[in-house]
């Protein structure tokens, strides 16, 4: 409940105003206890104080039950008691401005990411990856990015694994190792997730965060993801959670202490982020944390126990409310003893006892002051939500989604040029590069032969025409021999024939002269 430029949550048994003042709510906070202690009515209560104030705000709703903040509440028996209990009479049941957000764009406006900027870290957290495997993929991602394959959606990221697996050879002494071992692994897990419908989110148009910042009437818009399927596979959620974290982190600029802050982001079943989280990834978020208030963001986190929050992270928490908690076991109650450990003692009441006594709706506050000091810890009644608490039908959402001022904005999915196109366009250059040498080689070859077979045609040809040529010599010379000799033939028969009248005067002549 906003009033007197205040954010007033709760109140003692004796009246005591418990508020979050608007200028120390970006030094971040923490809502903690027990399964069904009350820790989403603080929430709620929370939120629509910042959005009555004029801060947007981001949360997670991940049974449903917080969509009911799109609906103007009713003041029952019980909540009139809560009311009267603390002497709060300008109580006003209402409705507050509200956007859906659904990853799988069924119930909400859809959320999309590209895998490029989604990130190898965050995107290994999904897959669940080794440090080793998260390497592998670092790898991808660089050689994508030098190469100029954008990755926009899943298939884009399967085609560069594929091609960086095929030419490992070529990348290894530029970038490092790559396994196909590991790059199997990494295509199996893309598999998981796109079975459980992680590829709606990664796509195109993608979210503009900014739109996280809207004020509608002077309230701040209270965006709510519908996270009841997204919640099923806690990965992913964490890992989308983390990334929108870091997102908002990177992309707002610097702006110092503000009045109030720009947005607040409440991070509920915050221990998912944290589980076995490795160091080098804990230190970064650390240091958003620290961050990420001068950027005017608030961040809260909502878990069981404090325990659940890494102690270089829960010490830049400084607005704390504690719901009950159970202390059956030895690590239930060492987590009471670090609960109660973190607040400012109340000389009233034994902290520790009071964290195991507390009934539904009650909490231990403990906000910071003007001068950014934690106040001692108060016992405290949370104040009633104004809004509905509960789910709404699907009619109400649909009414909601369809009178968002970002409707249709989101709607149409993008396919452009990508990774996927670019590397299959080049397979088929290298495979049509191939054909036309294998083709070009085929027609040297058979040039080749046919230069070889006309070139032994031709030798022969002249083998045969140097053979005729001799035969017809030899025809001639024959032809030649045999004439003179029947000419000699012929000559001798004519003087044979000569010889028995000429010759024989020729001859007698011939001796008389001799003989004169």
């Amino acid at each position: 409940m906003y009033y007197n430029e205040k954010l007033l949550i709760g109140k003692t048994a004796d009246k005591k105003e418990l508020y979050i003042l608007p200028q120390m709510a970006n030094r971040h906070g923490i809502i903690t206890g027990a399964s069904g202690s009350g820790k989403t009515i603080t929430l709620k209560v929370m939120a629509e104080s910042f959005s009555d104030a004029g801060v947007p705000v981001f949360l997670a709703d991940v049974k449903g039950d917080i969509a009911g903040t799109a609906v103007k509440g009713d003041i029952n028996e019980n909540i009139q008691k809560r009311l009267d209990k603390l002497a709060i009479k300008d109580f006003e049941a209402k409705e507050f401005p509200v956007r859906f957000w659904d990853l799988y764009g069924q119930d909400g406006h859809p959320i999309r990411a590209t895998v490029e900027a989604v990130g190898p870290e965050v995107l290994s957290i999904m897959l669940g990856l080794s440090e080793a495997q998260e390497g592998n993929l670092a790898i991808a991602f660089a050689i994508a990015k030098d190469e100029n394959l954008a990755l926009i959606d899943l298939k884009d990221l399967r085609a560069v694994l594929q091609y960086v697996s095929e030419n490992k050879d070529k990348y290894t002494a530029k970038y490092g190792n790559i396994t196909a071992q590991s790059i199997g692994v990494i295509q199996r897990s893309l598999l998981t997730l796109e079975n459980q419908g992680a590829g709606h989110f990664f796509g195109q148009p993608a979210l503009d965060v900014k739109d996280f910042f809207d004020i509608e009437d002077g309230r701040g818009v209270i965006n709510i993801l519908h996270a009841v399927t997204l919640f099923e596979s806690p990965d992913m959620y964490a890992a989308f959670l983390l990334w929108l974290l870091t997102t908002l982190f990177s992309t707002s600029p610097e702006v110092g202490d503000l009045d109030k802050p720009k947005l607040v982001f409440f991070f509920d079943e915050a221990h998912l982020l944290f589980h076995n989280m490795p160091a080098y990834r804990l230190k970064r978020i650390t240091q958003v944390v620290k961050l990420i208030r001068s950027r005017g963001i608030g961040l809260y986190f909502i878990s069981q126990s404090p325990t659940d929050v890494p102690d270089e992270v829960l010490a830049q928490l400084g607005n704390r409310v504690q719901h009950s908690l159970r202390a059956y076991t030895p690590s239930e109650q060492k987590s009471v003893k670090a609960a109660a450990q973190a607040f400012r003692t109340n000389p009233k009441f034994d902290t520790e006892k009071a964290i195991l006594e507390l009934g539904t709706g009650e909490a231990l506050i403990s906000f910071q002051d003007e001068k950014g000091a934690p106040e001692i810890v108060e016992r405290a009644t949370i104040l009633p939500p104004q809004s509905m608490m509960g789910a709404i039908d699907g009619i109400t959402r649909n009414k909601v989604i369809n009178n968002s001022s970002l409707a249709g904005k989101y709607d149409e999915t993008l396919d452009p040029e990508s990774a996927a196109e670019i590397i299959e366009q080049k397979a088929q250059t290298k495979a049509a590069e191939e054909q036309a040498r294998v083709e070009a080689e085929l027609a040297a070859k058979q040039q080749a032969e046919a230069d070889k077979a006309a070139a032994k045609a031709a030798d022969e040809q002249a083998k045969l025409a140097e053979k005729e040529r001799k035969a017809a010599e030899k025809a001639a010379s024959a032809a030649k021999s045999k004439s003179k000799t029947l000419g000699d033939r012929f000559l001798g028969n004519v003087v044979g024939s000569l010889g028995s009248t000429v010759g024989r005067k020729i001859t007698n002549k011939i001796l008389k002269d001799l003989f004169k």
